[in-house]
């Protein structure tokens, strides 16, 4: 098992987000914005629940008038190097975080 220490050597155990409720989450964007690797992207849903597809900023499609909300998608997990930021400012506390130690090579 790895050891994980701070700059001053001080033990530390990275929580790295492994996904976040789509049924909890309410895509505020919170987590997006303090994320400094792009591990999570706001997606589309439908009334069906089913995820459509990545939302960008200057996009104003509707995905064919079939959108009904946005959320917060994991879509690039292995870039995340398990700050917690995004935990500490999610309002509706839908994210799952699982230890270093914990996560499978």
């Amino acid at each position: 098992m790895a050891e994980f220490k701070t700059l001053d050597g001080r033990p530390w155990m990275p929580q790295y987000l492994t996904s976040i409720d789509g049924s909890t989450c309410i895509g505020c964007g919170r987590c997006y914005k303090v994320c400094s690797r792009d591990v999570m992207h706001l997606h589309g849903v439908n009334d069906d629940g089913e995820i459509l597809g990545k939302v960008t900023e200057d996009d104003d499609d509707d995905f064919d008038g079939e959108l009904n909300r946005k959320i917060m998608v994991v879509d690039a997990g292995g870039a995340c190097i398990g700050c917690g930021a995004c935990a500490r400012v999610c309002p509706k506390n839908c994210q799952t975080h699982v230890a270093a130690d914990k996560v499978a090579a």
